[in-house]
């Protein structure tokens, strides 16, 4: 499988994810490429906050997410594609100065940015809309970035407050915002993952086309019903 795609950090990024949610592992030499290509991109041209840049062909044609939500706009594929990297570099364990030094440039960037938005002692956990939102949640899941649990548990009280009763939630991408919630500790998720059950029950038998997002789609309904 090929891994690192040089001309879209999305697609790269992609591939990654699919290791990952998968399970499967990495040869350690394909594992340090991807690591060593994805830190070459941190704080080049289009780069958000200092993150991780997308590609030229990454901005012109738009992206999709792990679960197919679309993105459009510049700053949000800059930002999405920004935190998927930082979560990459931390699974792929890359501990070369170089993997190392660019994950920590990138976060002093958008550690900036989250703490422009809240008050002294009060993390906040919600970053720009929804979508947004759930990209900061799947790196800091993973440990990522400063206080990690706190601003995952405040980010959660801010979704409650979104739910629209059907199992999903206003301004959040429901398939995508269950990707990051299936990658938190039961403690912290496990009434919004019992609240979303009814819907992902409803929504499971749409998806048995072996189409990849219609795959993925229907493994990850399956997670969240495994855990509820």
């Amino acid at each position: 499988m090929k891994i690192v795609h040089t001309n879209s950090l999305a697609a790269t990024l992609d591939a990654l994810s699919e290791v990952f949610f998968s399970g499967d592992s990495l040869p350690n030499a394909v594992r340090s490429e991807a690591a060593k290509w994805i830190a070459g991109r941190q704080g080049l041209n289009g780069a958000y906050r200092g993150m991780f840049a997308p590609t030229p062909l990454d901005y012109k044609k738009g992206i999709r997410v792990f679960t197919g939500e679309r993105v459009v706009s510049g700053a949000a594929i800059g930002h999405i594609l920004g935190e998927e990297a930082s979560r990459a570099l931390i699974l792929l364990d890359g501990h070369s100065k170089m993997a190392n030094e660019a994950l920590k440039k990138s976060n002093k960037g958008i550690m900036r940015a989250l703490m422009s938005c809240e008050t002294p002692g009060r993390v906040r956990g919600f970053y720009c809309c929804g979508i947004c939102t759930a990209s900061l949640w799947r790196h800091l899941a993973v440990g990522g970035l400063k206080k990690p649990k706190k601003r995952l548990s405040a980010g959660l009280k801010v979704l409650r407050k979104y739910r629209d009763g059907t199992g999903k939630w206003r301004r959040f991408p429901f398939y995508y915002t269950l990707l990051a919630l299936s990658e938190m500790e039961d403690k912290l998720v496990l009434d919004e993952l019992r609240y979303a059950a009814p819907a992902c029950e409803r929504l499971i038998k749409r998806y048995r086309a072996k189409a990849k997002i219609a795959r993925r789609r229907r493994a990850l309904l399956e997670r969240i019903l495994a855990r509820c």
